[in-house]
């Protein structure tokens, strides 16, 4: 009779604790789409919102398949900022750089599906696909070449893919940190994604956590944003961290790596900039890929978001090779 209570006892306790974990995580993601849905609406983009593709099918309940482009500044060529994988605002991730540039150039920041203020999408993250999706957002926007590409990390592929493709359009590509065609084949190094800061994000979980968005986000931790760049920013990385979209593009980047590395040299120098806290390994590959395009490679004392870390000194080098891009 005791033992008989006592498991009845230990599964009741057990029920409770599953019906409150319920409860919690319900209650947390419903505020969290709440809280999403006016963040949107306070806080609207800054550049331009296009539609790409209107019949495409979203995840996102908020969404309605548009891409955000900001521009600022004139001059020619237009300055192409393509953000690295898992960054959740480009635009104030590349906000200290371009702004430094946009004096003498046109700028542009492209900020793909499942990023910054564009939607969330159910699209291949193929390489064409992604590549058709920027362009088109760039032309809807009225931002026309020749361009400029400044690829952050794994955006390395789409720039190079995108000389591949249409060299016409592109005078020269300038790598912050760049993944170049070759490093994955030779260390399989892929993208990688923690089901559980998903978990949390997703939930809005995240939102309760100490200092998350302060000590996660490259350009706060550096000191870069104002108080209230700070608070936007920090809507954007609570409702675009870990997304369908990014999560797409962890599992498709082998078939990207090799695509890319099926194709030719691009016929426009790739220059790098190259964190000193990369492998030899990394080093190597960025360095020797901008040689043998006919580029220079710099390495900076400075961590994977160099561009944040060291933004004065990356516009002024940048500026040099765009104007020997444009004058050759």
């Amino acid at each position: 009779m005791k033992s008989s209570f006592l498991k009845w006892s230990v599964l009741a306790v057990l029920v409770l604790l599953l019906v409150g974990a319920f409860v919690v995580v319900g209650g947390s993601y419903f505020e969290h789409r709440r809280l999403v849905a006016l963040e949107t609406e306070a806080h609207p983009a800054p550049g331009t919102l296009v539609d790409v593709e209107a019949d495409s099918a979203v995840r996102d309940p908020f969404s309605s398949g548009s891409l955000h482009v900001y521009a600022e500044g004139q001059g020619d060529p237009t300055l192409v900022f393509l953000s690295g994988f898992g960054t959740s605002s480009p635009y104030f991730d590349f906000k200290s750089l371009f702004e430094r540039l946009s004096d003498d150039y046109r700028v542009a920041v492209v900020e793909r599906y499942g990023y910054g203020w564009s939607d969330v999408s159910d699209r291949t993250r193929d390489l064409e696909t992604v590549l058709g999706e920027s362009r088109t957002a760039l032309r809807r926007a009225g931002e026309g070449p020749p361009y400029v590409l400044f690829p952050h990390s794994m955006a390395g592929l789409e720039a190079v893919y995108w000389a591949q493709e249409h060299p016409e359009e592109i005078e020269a590509i300038i790598g912050l940190d760049p993944l170049v065609p070759g490093y994955y084949e030779a260390t399989e190094d892929g993208a990688s994604l923690s089901p559980l800061v998903t978990f949390l994000a997703r939930t809005g979980l995240m939102r309760s956590g100490p200092d998350v968005f302060a000590t996660n986000f490259p350009a706060m931790v550096e000191g870069r944003l104002t108080t209230e760049e700070a608070a936007i920013a920090e809507t954007i990385f609570m409702r675009r961290t870990k997304t369908p979209d990014m999560w797409a593009e962890a599992r498709v980047l082998p078939e990207n790596a090799a695509t890319v590395s099926a194709g030719e040299l691009p016929d426009v120098p790739f220059h790098a900039f190259i964190s000193e806290s990369q492998p030899e390994i990394w080093k190597e590959t960025v360095a020797g890929y901008a040689q043998e395009t006919g580029g220079q490679a710099f390495v900076l004392d400075a961590g994977h978001y160099l561009h944040v870390e060291r933004p004065r000194l990356i516009a002024e080098r940048s500026d040099a090779l765009i104007e020997e891009a444009v004058t050759n």
